[in-house]
């Protein structure tokens, strides 16, 4: 997972004007993994350093292969935060959550997110899941997909 990318991105939040949510803070990712370790002095990356480098590595490649830079991410004043949100004009959001692994995926920040965009897509990008299956959280539909899946299934979206 070595980046061969330079370079960073910034993503803004994303929000529709309710109140309970963050609208002012961007994130800013490094599209090299490499440096990002560097960076924050890793120099074996632990199992819990991988979700981040995951995070990381989504972006870039939804970026690179979807070509849009229509991608944010939403937090609210209660700290639930959804790592990206693939904001469609006169369309429902669509929400992905980057897990290293799909056994690490709790559903709390997605049915938040729900309960203010009902009609939302919800995704979880793992790198442990070679084929997509979708499971239900109560009232919360979630597909699981790899990468490669997700990139195919957020194209016909857009």
């Amino acid at each position: 997972m070595d980046g061969c990318l330079l370079g960073k991105g910034v993503i803004r939040p994303y929000s529709t004007g309710k109140v309970a949510e963050i609208v002012a803070a961007p994130k800013v990712y490094g599209f090299d993994t490499g440096f990002v370790c560097y960076f924050r002095g890793w120099h074996t990356p632990r199992p819990d350093d991988l979700g981040l480098l995951w995070e990381h590595y989504v972006l870039n490649e939804m970026h690179a292969r979807l070509q849009t830079r229509r991608i944010q991410y939403w937090r609210d004043k209660q700290g639930h935060e959804v790592d990206f949100v693939l904001a469609r004009r006169g369309a429902p959001p669509v929400a992905v959550e980057c897990k290293w692994s799909a056994r690490d995926f709790d559903p709390k920040p997605l049915k938040v997110f729900a309960t203010r965009y009902p009609k939302a897509q919800h995704f979880v990008v793992a790198s442990d899941v070679e084929r997509a299956y979708a499971k239900r959280f109560d009232t919360l539909n979630v597909t699981f997909t790899g990468l490669d899946g997700l990139v195919d299934r957020l194209a016909k979206l857009t």
